[in-house]
C-alpha cells in the first residue's frame, strides 16, 4: 500500500506554493498587524487573513502568533521570512536584469552606505565606472550599518559599505579601510580651544553620540572610551547619521566621537576642537559587504570588482586613516 504524501513533502510544497502568497507574507512579517499589512498591500483585511491561512496550510506550520495582544512570527515564520525575503529580492531583480539586457553597460547600482563612510578608494572606483560606462546609473542610500547589511541580505542593495557587528555566513566581507575615532567639542562648549587638556577634564561633561555607541554594538570601542573619560551618564543627543552627530557637537550639546580623518577639515576651519585622549584612539573597520547569491547586472559586477581590486592592490597602511 502506497504511503500517503507528507504535508512537508518538498515536491508538493514547491508545486503548490504561490509566489503571491510569499510576497504577502513578507509584507505581513514587516507589519504590526493584519490591518497594517492590508493597508500596505491595498487589500481588504479578510483577503490578507485568507492568504495567510492558505500559506500556513501549504507549508503545514503556523507562521504568525496572533493571540490576544500578540503579533509575532513563530519559529517557522522566522525561517520562512528569511528565505522569502531572498526570493522576493531575486524576483524583483529579475525584471531589472531583463530590462537592462543591452549591448551597452547601463544597469543601475544601488549602494547602501553608512553615513560616515569617507574613503578615496570608493570615490575613485565610482569615477572609473562612470568614465568607462557613462550610461550606468548609481544610487547611494544612507542607512544605519545594521540596516545596510539587511538591504544586502534581502538583495535590495548591490552591496554595502558599513561597520559590521557580526558576520552573516551567507554574505561576503572585505575590509575597505580602518578609521580612528577621536572626541570633539564645538565652539559653544567650555572646553573648546583649551590647550593642555587631559582626559580628567572631560569628567562630568554631557555627550553626543551614535545610536550604535553601546557596549553590545559596533561602536563598543567608542563606548569604552567615553567610560574611560568618566563623562556624565547623560547623553544629550544621538543619531545614526554622522552629519547629525557633527551638527549636535558643533551646536555645543556635548562632546562626541567622530572619525579623526573626517573631522580634520572642521578642526582646521575652527568648527570643531579635538579633546583627549590623543593617543591609542579606538580603531573601527569599515567593510564592503555583498551577497554572493545575488545575480548582479553588469554595472553592479563591474563596480564591485573595481572596488575589490582596489582593496587587493592597495596596502592596508594606505587604507588606514589616522
Amino acid at each position: 500500500m502506497a504511503t500517503p504524501p507528507s504535508r512537508f513533502d518538498p515536491e508538493r510544497i514547491s508545486r503548490e506554493l504561490d509566489w503571491n502568497l510569499l510576497r504577502t507574507f513578507v509584507v505581513l512579517a514587516d507589519s504590526h498587524s493584519i490591518t497594517d499589512a492590508a493597508a500596505k498591500l491595498r487589500l481588504k483585511q479578510p483577503s490578507v487573513s485568507t492568504a495567510l491561512k492558505k500559506l500556513e496550510n501549504r507549508v503545514g506550520r503556523k507562521l504568525i502568533d496572533r493571540s490576544p495582544g500578540r503579533y509575532d512570527l513563530t519559529e517557522a515564520g522566522q525561517l520562512l521570512y528569511r528565505e522569502a525575503v531572498e526570493i522576493h529580492g531575486s524576483v524583483l531583480r529579475l525584471s531589472t536584469l531583463l530590462r537592462e539586457l543591452t549591448d551597452d553597460v547601463q544597469g543601475h547600482v544601488r549602494i547602501a552606505v553608512a553615513s560616515h563612510v569617507i574613503c578615496p578608494l570608493f570615490d575613485q572606483a565610482l569615477t572609473r565606472l562612470h568614465s568607462a560606462h557613462p550610461r550606468a546609473s548609481i544610487s547611494i542610500e544612507v542607512h544605519s550599518s545594521s540596516d545596510a547589511v539587511a538591504e544586502v541580505a534581502a538583495k535590495r542593495a548591490s552591496f554595502a559599505l558599513c561597520l559590521v557587528k557580526e558576520h552573516n555566513p551567507k554574505l561576503e566581507y572585505r575590509r575597505l579601510y580602518r578609521e580612528f575615532f577621536g572626541m570633539f567639542c564645538g565652539p559653544p562648549h567650555p572646553l573648546f580651544g583649551r590647550e593642555g587638556l587631559t582626559i580628567a577634564d572631560l569628567a562630568g561633561h554631557s555627550s553626543v553620540s551614535f545610536e550604535t555607541d553601546r557596549l553590545h554594538d559596533v561602536l563598543k570601542p567608542v563606548t569604552l572610551l567615553r567610560a574611560q573619560a568618566d563623562m556624565g551618564v547623560q547623553t544629550t543627543g544621538v543619531s545614526s547619521h554622522l552629519e547629525e552627530v557633527r551638527r549636535m557637537i558643533t551646536a555645543g550639546l556635548g562632546i562626541g566621537p567622530l572619525p579623526v580623518h573626517v573631522a580634520a577639515r572642521d578642526v582646521a576651519e575652527g568648527q570643531l576642537w579635538q579633546v583627549p585622549p590623543y593617543e591609542d584612539l579606538p580603531a573601527i573597520d569599515v567593510y564592503v559587504v555583498w551577497n554572493p547569491r545575488t545575480i548582479r547586472n553588469r554595472a553592479e559586477e563591474l563596480l564591485l570588482q573595481e572596488l575589490l581590486t582596489a582593496i587587493e592592490t592597495t596596502p592596508v597602511e594606505e587604507r588606514t586613516y589616522r
